[in-house]
């Protein structure tokens, strides 16, 4: 009964929520609707689709290091590889991948820091998972075909949505509205079974004011990795109404993802011997064969409501209000060997007279997850100044909980009985107002004032059947300023500070219950050189941290990287970025990263005593990253470009153990693109072309490192340290091709 009274007493709490959030909707679209009948000016300044993410980017001119990315670059080499891999060659980016072709679960690290500390939004709506602080591009498979721009900002940038950017973060402006009717139908094909399917269509501005456009995806993949099969099946509809004044849109998309698992990696001896192999799935039959379960994916489903209401009430002011819902639920299957019945609440049994403690079993772990985001902004602006106020608001509510589908014994359990059962609530409010004012024809200043108001609570039982109580409510203050000097028409100058505070994750508390919160201040120090040939960007920057949440090397038993703090640590660094034409069908575009990435102090216990390594390497911060684009494009529509990628060695851990080291590895790949007008049925027909690691590099860009302690007489203290490896191989050379058919 009691258990009755508390799933009541969380279901009214949410229904309490949903109710203050609906009612903050009205009472700011009353406001909105008074301030219209105030304020009359047809005056066209922007594009209105812009406005859906100009609170969280910056401006050309901003003392902000980014980068900005066009939906015609990404379409380049966008046959069927995931997000963060279409980013790979910009500055300080490293990225990596489970099955080791692009396809399934991909990940990005900017500076060396992690998915858990990079914000990243799509149309301003936090999409960054609330409780793990990832982000998970498997579950928007093609995304990138729905994609108009996306601006890359890495150190702590402007302030943000959701969780606060903690060294990077990454804003996704979806596809603008078309005033044109077109469509698309583009298929790509490629090594390890890889195919990509996408349907697209806008009907224009019906009437001069309203479109309808959408898109619908399927992405299947058998991987590198043995067994590391992806399908991912994902789709975009987006409703707009359009004036001089008003953008109105209605937007959902989501997608299906089942994912063989490849999170495990292989050991050293495994990588020379049998790159591709596969441990997950393996267990032994009655006959002491070994086989494979072919069933342990992962599978979840994920959909997006938002509603965004754009509105320009003269040249100077504008307003913007999102709403979102999204709705996650799936599972990861797993078939385990000689379980302890007491894992999973069972009772032992007796057969024969003997008694059975122990079992095989299929479990399945389960997600059922609801998030709510609000966001209102507003900006004002003339000749001389630029200000944003806005707010977001979201509320987050997950059930965590594990099912055994089938059992070699039994036991007690009954179908749908659920061995743990959890659940994990946050709310997240900030309110930030940010300005640009511009001194004169040489200075402008940057100031960005954001607080952030944290509540995450916890119940019920870990995925281990332990207890997990938290209560926890952060107020963070983030202050950021800076300032440009222009020195002439092609030069400038830029200095920024910002502050940023981080909550930890829910991962950091079920492996530490005394985590505490992060803090960073940013230093950025830039000079920009731009003219019609050449462009160049040179960036400085220090980033001292308190108690910085850095990867241990370590994985969970779901391949999530488990972190602690580390104290005060630091990452200083240089990035050059440029661009030149060497003639007008030929250009290069080199960058590279040169960075000291450092632990201030390290403590790590080796054969039963504590010892002090001083300053030490972060984990997975390599300190020389450099990349390049050899671009050729003998006519119009036709370009060939080589793209070059090089990562210095980095270690896996934090005590430069050798073991624990990643090699450097230097990768090319090719892209051809070709677009041809036909002027018959099709508008035109874009045939492309990658051929990834040309010259068959074998390397790895990730892995997980760990160590423990096992009994030595031997040993002085009675204990020796034993240390392990693992380690995620990417493909050798392979091929996409596509065709996409416009008209």
């Amino acid at each position: 009964m009691k258990i009755l009274f508390k799933k009541l007493s969380l279901r009214a709490e949410s229904r309490s929520l949903k109710k203050q959030f609906i009612f903050t909707f009205l009472i700011l679209s009353c406001m909105l609707s008074f301030a219209q009948e105030k304020q009359q000016d047809s005056t066209k300044t922007e594009k209105l689709d812009e406005v859906l993410v100009k609170a969280v980017r910056v401006e050309a001119t901003s003392p902000i290091t980014h980068t900005n990315v066009t939906k015609k670059e990404l379409a380049k080499r966008n046959l069927g590889q995931d997000i963060p891999v279409l980013l790979n060659y910009l500055p300080s980016v490293v990225t990596t991948t489970d099955a080791g072709a692009g396809v399934g679960y991909t990940g990005i690290r900017v500076r060396g820091i992690n998915a858990q500390s990079t914000n990243v939004t799509i149309n301003g709506i936090p999409y960054n998972d609330a409780e793990s602080l990832g982000t998970f591009w498997v579950n928007l498979g093609d995304f990138a075909s729905s994609v108009e721009s996306l601006q890359l900002q890495r150190g702590v940038g402007t302030s943000t949505n959701g969780s606060g950017a903690f060294g990077a973060s990454i804003n996704v402006l979806t596809d603008a509205v078309s005033k044109e009717s077109n469509g698309e139908i583009s298929n790509s094909f490629g090594s390890y079974n890889t195919r990509k399917h996408t349907i697209k269509f806008s009907t224009g501005l019906l009437n001069d004011h309203i479109e309808i456009a959408g898109r619908l995806s399927n992405i299947s993949s058998d991987g590198y990795i043995d067994r590391a099969r992806t399908d991912l099946k994902s789709y975009f509809l987006q409703g707009s109404y359009i004036d001089d004044n008003t953008l109105i849109k209605a937007i959902t998309f989501g997608g299906k993802e089942v994912t063989y698992q490849a999170w495990n990696g292989i050991d050293a001896q495994t990588l020379k011997e049998d790159r591709t192999f596969n441990p997950s799935g393996i267990y032994t039959d009655a006959d002491g064969n070994t086989r494979f379960y072919d069933n342990e994916v992962d599978n979840y489903n994920q959909d997006h409501y938002q509603l965004h209401w754009n509105q320009r009430y003269n040249n100077r002011w504008s307003t913007n209000i999102g709403l979102n819902y999204t709705y996650g639920r799936g599972y990861f299957e797993q078939y385990r060997e000689d379980e302890d019945f007491a894992d999973y609440d069972l009772t032992p049994l007796e057969i024969g007279g003997e008694t059975v403690e122990t079992t095989d079993l299929i479990r399945r772990r389960w997600l059922d997850n609801d998030f709510y985001v609000i966001n209102a902004n507003a900006n004002y602006k003339n000749n001389e100044v630029d200000i944003i106020f806005g707010s977001s608001y979201s509320f987050y509510d997950g059930d965590h909980f594990g099912e055994i589908i089938w059992a070699e014994f039994a036991s007690n359990s009954e179908i749908r009985d659920r061995y743990y059962e959890g659940n994990g609530k946050k709310t997240d409010l900030s309110f930030f107002t940010k300005a640009t004012y511009r001194l004169n024809d040489k200075v402008s200043l940057y100031g960005d004032l954001q607080m952030r108001l944290v509540d995450y609570k916890t119940s019920g039982l870990t995925s281990d059947r332990v207890p997990f109580n938290v209560d926890e409510n952060y107020n963070f203050f983030n202050p950021k300023a800076g300032i440009t000097y222009t020195l002439n028409t092609n030069n400038s100058l830029y200095f920024s500070y910002a502050r940023a505070n981080r909550e930890p994750n829910r991962s950091d508390f079920e492996n530490n219950a005394t985590v505490k919160p992060e803090q960073l201040n940013d230093f950025e120090l830039g000079w920009r050189h731009n003219t019609q040939k050449f462009r160049l960007n040179v960036n400085g920057y220090y980033m001292l941290y308190n108690e910085q949440l850095v990867l241990t090397g370590q994985i969970d038993t779901t391949g999530d990287p488990i972190r602690t703090n580390n104290g005060d640590s630091y990452r200083l660094g240089i990035e050059v970025d440029a661009a030149v034409a060497i003639t007008n069908k030929f250009s290069v575009q080199p960058n590279f990263t040169i960075s000291s990435n450092k632990n201030k102090q390290t403590f790590e216990s080796v054969n039963g005593e504590l010892l002090n390594l001083g300053k030490t390497d972060i984990s997975f911060s390599p300190e020389f990253i450099a990349a390049n684009a050899f671009v050729f494009q003998p006519k119009e529509g036709f370009q060939v470009s080589l793209l070059s990628k090089f990562v210095g060695e980095q270690f896996m851990g934090n005590t430069e153990n050798p073991d624990s080291k990643l090699e450097s590895y230097f990768v090319n790949d090719l892209n051809i693109t070709y677009e041809w007008n036909t002027k018959s049925i099709f508008e035109s027909v874009v045939f492309s072309g990658l051929v990834n690691n040309i010259f068959n590099e074998k390397y790895v860009s990730n892995g997980y490192f760990g160590s423990f302690d096992f009994a030595d007489d031997t040993s002085p203290t009675g204990t020796t340290t034993g240390y392990f490896a693992g380690f995620y191989p990417q493909a050798t050379t392979n091929f996409l091709v596509g065709v996409t058919l416009k008209f």
